[in-house]
């Protein structure tokens, strides 16, 4: 059993998640992030869960990590020092971006600042066409002479982006070799016919350079990581959760670090997927609320949306293009800044704002004790009592409850007139609507009714504001899984070991041109092959290919799935009737006697699902005793009440009960809203029901 151990780690923006599997048994712990040195956190996590479990770290089969380090590296600007090389005459597309304004009403917006500065982008002389056929010849000694300016510059990272790269990649080849003569061997160089080989040379370059900027930060912490693993004698195999939802090697990962953004909630998705077939539930709103952010994700069939892009570090809060694209296989979802760390405050209108920003975990909210000074949304849950301060994760970090009231009337309540509970609750009121604004029009861009949706709530703050955001949006079922306090986390150990190639080729859906297709399917299937198998053994993979679909003059596409077989021409016809059926329920019509045509192909390799085990009838049973009282804020009821706590683990599948009640555990607690009734399954997770 000792040597099936697995072990995930989760380094979000204020607690790092710890869980280790051994057969049926799970231990968790949550430690507060190390920002400064994320390992630390990580090390002092697994020291935890080991002592916990009795196991030794020879006892683990395999260590699966994601972290936000990227993400953060990419929003704050700590990144490398980084050096872009282009086609002669294109240095400024980067800036120009899509030539269009994210914002038309507004005069004064603020473009994203690109990673690589005016003065670190360069040209080299060198042209071909979108058939490979050589415009320009590459001028080989300009490519040396710039290896010597960007050695005199002190750069750390290079990117080269060509034209038509992503079809031809010799020229920018041939320029990484020149450049890595001349350059000193700690220099990363990225091309973007590796990194993003896709057409629309903005994003592409674009994220060529975000690649280049986190690499030399992320392979170090990696491999400071591998080191630090093996010193404390844990030598298991170290693999890294992507942003789309499968799992890859370390070494890959040091080489496109750029397919770790969003890692820590692809793995809440991944969860919420295994929950949606083991409760046999068609249509899933996935709410993942930590410390710092929440993430709304919609699933069909158990499946999570998935897209090709991705914005990073947008200057406007939710408004698409103030960002910066990067072209990566992401899970789709919505992320915004209301997590337990958000902060509130009273702006220049006397409303109560939550957020975007975060108090993290240093200096954290006040109730942490550790020099914050503005109130928090979790100060707010804790002044409502919907947290006990002796026990919060798991008693290891006591909080100050005349603190964060004192915060909350001082920063909030003198403001606005309030006393007593009513500050806290305006705060939680406010970020519970900044959720459902944002589920709401995530599920409307997608065509889909949010009311349908069975929600699954996840993450150490979700099932304090599951009922609430419930009851806002329309839900009527709620599922709190076991460990979901450490969601993310165990998700990353129902994660497949995935990776994806993607890859552009213009293909007229009605001329289908078979040979075309099925030749690049079988080299972006031999390539994924080649990541993915070294890591399986002797397990079989499986393949998925996607092709994205548009009617031709359009600028965007549909996701639509490709059967995996040798393609006849007859196929055409048949993706066309997939991609149009889509087209249809996401814009609710069709375009009559339109030519289609698929862009981009990718190819996903995986390792095969685990058949999930299906929850079944539970008998029904008493409720168990509760352990104390508490006195909670009811926002249905709109006064405070005392509400029985429960011990989540006294409830045994069938148990049934009333809110308003509390339902604790280590890492979290569930409110139970006096709407609601709460049971247990017969896989233990609690199920929420709305009765009015």
């Amino acid at each position: 059993m000792a040597q099936q151990a697995k072990l995930a780690a989760d380094i979000g923006g204020t607690f790092t998640d710890i869980v280790l599997e051994s057969g049926p048994k799970r231990w968790s712990g949550k430690v507060l992030t190390t920002t400064h040195a994320p390992e630390l956190g990580v090390i002092e996590g697994i020291g935890i869960v080991l002592a916990q479990s009795g196991l030794k770290p020879q006892d683990i089969g395999v260590f699966i990590h994601g972290t936000t380090l990227a993400t953060n590296a990419l929003i704050e600007r700590k990144g490398a020092k980084t050096a872009f090389i282009t086609t002669e005459g294109f240095r400024d597309i980067i800036e120009q971006g899509y030539e269009k304004r994210f914002d038309h009403y507004d005069l004064m917006i603020d473009r994203p600042v690109p990673l690589a500065p005016r003065t670190l982008r360069f040209e080299v002389r060198e042209r071909l066409s979108v058939d490979g056929e050589v415009l320009v010849p590459l001028d080989d000694t300009g490519a040396a002479t710039l290896a010597g300016k960007i050695a005199a510059e002190g750069v750390k990272a290079v990117a080269i982006g060509f034209l038509h790269a992503y079809a031809h990649d010799a020229h920018e080849k041939r320029v990484r070799e020149v450049l890595a003569k001349h350059l000193p061997k700690d220099v990363t160089i990225c091309i973007s016919s590796e990194v993003a080989p896709e057409i629309r040379e903005y994003e592409r370059f674009s994220t060529t350079i975000a690649n280049a900027y986190v690499r030399p930060l992320m392979a170090s912490y990696l491999y400071r990581l591998r080191d630090q693993l093996k010193d404390m004698k844990l030598s298991a195999p170290l693999f890294l959760m992507m942003s789309g939802g499968g799992l890859t090697t370390l070494e890959t990962a040091a080489r496109f670090p750029i397919r770790l953004v969003e890692s820590g909630p692809a793995g809440g998705a991944i969860l919420a997927s295994q929950i949606a077939a083991e409760c046999n539930l068609p249509e899933v709103l996935s709410f993942d609320m930590g410390g710092t952010t929440a993430k709304i994700c919609l699933l069909t069939d158990g499946e999570p949306e998935r897209a090709r892009k991705f914005e990073i570090a947008r200057a406007y809060r939710d408004m698409k293009g103030s960002g910066i694209p990067v072209r990566i296989p992401v899970i789709e979802m919505v992320e915004i800044g209301a997590g337990g760390g958000s902060i509130a405050r009273v702006d220049k209108l006397s409303r109560i704002t939550v957020g975007p920003d975060s108090a993290g975990s240093t200096p954290g909210p006040v109730c942490y004790g550790r020099g914050g000074t503005e109130p928090a949304v979790t100060d707010a849950n804790l002044a409502l009592g919907k947290i006990d301060p002796d026990y919060f994760a798991g008693g290891k970090i006591p909080l100050d409850e005349a603190g964060a009231k004192a915060a909350l009337q001082k920063n909030i309540g003198s403001k606005l007139g309030l006393k007593d509970f009513w500050p806290a609750a305006g705060v939680t009121e406010i970020v519970e609507e900044n959720m459902a604004n944002a589920a709401r029009v995530h599920a409307i861009e997608r065509g889909r009714d949010i009311a349908a949706c069975t929600m699954i709530a996840f993450g150490g703050g979700a099932p304090l504001h599951a009922c609430r955001l419930a009851e806002k949006v329309g839900v009527r079922s709620i599922i709190v899984p076991l460990g979901a306090g450490v969601g993310s986390a165990i998700g990353f150990l129902r994660a497949p070991v995935a990776y994806e190639i993607t890859r552009s080729a213009v293909v007229s859906l009605e001329a289908f041109n078979a040979e075309k297709v099925n030749a690049l399917i079988v080299s972006m299937t031999a390539d994924a092959r080649s990541v993915v198998e070294p890591a399986l053994g002797k397990a079989k993979a499986t393949v998925r290919v996607i092709a994205d679909c548009r009617y031709v003059g359009q600028g965007h596409e549909i996701r639509v799935s490709v059967p995996v077989k040798k393609l006849s021409k007859a196929d055409g016809a048949k993706i066309k009737v997939a991609f149009e059926r889509l087209y249809e329920q996401v814009y609710g019509l069709r375009i009559p006697n339109q030519e289609a045509e698929a862009i981009t192909w990718s190819v996903t390799v995986s390792s095969q699902a685990v058949k999930p085990k299906r929850a079944a009838k539970a008998a029904k049973r008493p409720a168990p005793k509760p352990r104390s009282k508490r006195t909670i804020y009811d926002p249905a009821l709109g006064k405070q009440v005392s509400a029985p706590v429960y011990w989540r683990f006294d409830m045994k599948a069938g148990a049934a009960i009333k809110g308003p009640a509390i339902i604790a555990e280590d890492e979290t607690s569930t409110i139970v809203g006096a709407n609601f009734t709460a049971s247990v399954n017969s896989l233990g997770y609690i199920v929420l029901e709305r009765v009015k």
